[in-house]
């Protein structure tokens, strides 16, 4: 198995909950989708509770997109972020309509 690249880091802090676990009672998230390619990242964690509770579904573009939301509404507030959100996903199909 990989070694992680903070190696040596007892503690982690889970970007859902905010609690800061044993790195051994952690797991690595990585926003892209691709913890495989290891070259150069930095991954965050989630606590095992959190990460058995999120959905382990591809993800497709979803961090793309968000990542396009926050650049256009940096400093705007939840609202604007929610509406921007909104507009850039309307027209999509969504799973349901597959």
């Amino acid at each position: 198995m990989w070694r992680s690249s903070k190696r040596g880091q007892s503690q982690v802090t889970c970007i859902a909950c905010g609690d800061d676990v044993p790195r051994s009672d952690a797991r690595e998230y990585d926003k892209f989708g691709d913890r495989w390619d290891r070259q150069g990242k930095e991954f965050e964690y989630l606590c095992k509770p959190c990460d058995r509770d999120r959905c382990h579904q591809p993800r497709g573009d979803l961090e793309a997109l968000l990542e396009d939301v926050e650049s256009n509404t940096v400093g705007t507030g939840r609202d604007a972020f929610l509406a921007t959100y909104l507009e850039l996903t309307e027209g999509r199909d969504s799973v349901g309509d597959r």
